[in-house]
């Protein structure tokens, strides 16, 4: 028996006529093998025009034909860096995850948008398929963390590839209450945000604490100061400053020691969303070690704030900048403003010095 000639540009138009028309569903499948063939073994060489030409080919070829043949056609386009983009978002989008598995997982063909939309909108299957890719942007990162089960997290924290917001690490921070692995995976991502990684040790076990000490022994003389909330004990432990935390402190030293730190600079800060210049003003205003104000600035509730600030003397304004700087950065609900207006106006110089106190004493206090 003579083998099949393969299809040419030629005659791809009048093949793909014949087989619309007249052709089986086994014939559809034969054909969009041979046009597979044909574009893959040609890619490299292909123009923009003709990529499209056999956009629109597979695009009438993959109508009304089995998973299988569908699940094929995407595993052999998705490693193809120049494979046809309309049928690469069609493959992405079918709800079949063998289908859409392997274009989510490797084609470069999709852009953050394609994929925003695509996470925000199919199966968590979907995500995990996109949270395996080798790159992945704080944008994208941030639906998968909002939207991805447990799993999917997971897989998303583990890869090597993703970067996270703000935003991002936030959300990972509040999952991780109840969950030791994604704690530990977390703390071992580079460039979490200070007071982010701050809060995270702060509910952290003693479990995590070790598995992190183990797998990066240096971090065993940089685990910061952090108050569990719960228990509201100290930890002593040496301060994890990274070299943009040290610039930050090092620039509010020299404004306070020139006697240009007000609360104006202050406000400044916190407008523009500076958490380490913010922290280290604040402290330096209301007299206090730097770690101890960090500890009260990333409390839950703002009462550590309000506390810091009058004992600093700072106005209502300015302490509201403050509050607003730290629901931005931690993505929590907004502060009701109002009430702590109220609680601010209402609280004494005299009984903020005293709970300042307190927090002292906690920090100097023997571990338990």
């Amino acid at each position: 028996m003579k083998p099949k000639p393969v299809i040419s540009p030629g005659n791809l138009l009048d093949e793909l006529q014949s087989t619309l028309a007249h052709g089986t569903v086994a014939r559809r499948v034969e054909t969009l093998r041979r046009v597979t063939d044909l574009f893959i073994n040609g890619a490299v060489d292909y123009s923009d025009e003709q990529i499209g030409l056999f956009d629109d080919v597979f695009q009438c070829l993959i109508d009304e034909i089995e998973t299988s043949a569908r699940s094929l056609l995407a595993n052999r386009l998705a490693p193809v860096d120049t494979a046809p983009p309309r049928i690469i978002r069609a493959l992405a989008f079918d709800d079949v995850i063998e289908v859409a598995g392997p274009v989510l997982s490797q084609s470069c063909r999709l852009d953050d948008k394609t994929l925003i939309e695509n996470a925000r909108s199919k199966s968590q299957a979907h995500l995990m398929a996109i949270s395996t890719r080798k790159t992945l942007s704080g944008a994208v990162t941030d639906v998968l963390v909002q939207r991805g089960n447990d799993e999917v997290v997971h897989s998303t924290v583990n890869n090597p590839g993703a970067e996270f917001t703000e935003r991002g690490f936030t959300r990972l921070v509040t999952r991780a209450e109840d969950d030791e692995e994604l704690a530990t995976c977390i703390g071992m991502r580079p460039n979490i945000p200070r007071h982010l990684y701050l809060k995270l040790l702060a509910k952290a076990s003693d479990t995590v604490r070790q598995r992190l000490e183990t797998a990066n022994p240096q971090l065993a003389t940089q685990v910061p100061t952090a108050v569990k909330e719960a228990t509201r004990r100290a930890r002593s432990a040496k301060s994890a400053v990274t070299e943009d935390t040290e610039i930050a402190h090092a620039l509010v030293k020299s404004l306070y020691e020139d006697g240009r730190l007000d609360e104006f600079q202050l406000a400044s800060f916190a407008e523009a969303g500076k958490f380490d210049e913010a922290n280290a003003s604040i402290a330096a205003m209301a007299n206090v070690p730097v770690a101890i104000a960090e500890n009260m600035m990333i409390e839950t509730r703002a009462e550590g704030v309000m506390i810091l600030a009058k004992v600093a003397g700072l106005s209502w304004s300015t302490v509201k900048t403050i509050i607003h700087m730290r629901d931005l950065l931690s993505g929590a609900e907004p502060t009701d403003m109002m009430a702590c207006k109220d609680t601010y106006e209402r609280l004494r110089p005299s009984t903020a010095q005293q709970v300042l106190r307190f927090h002292r004493m906690q920090q100097t206090a023997p571990v338990a």
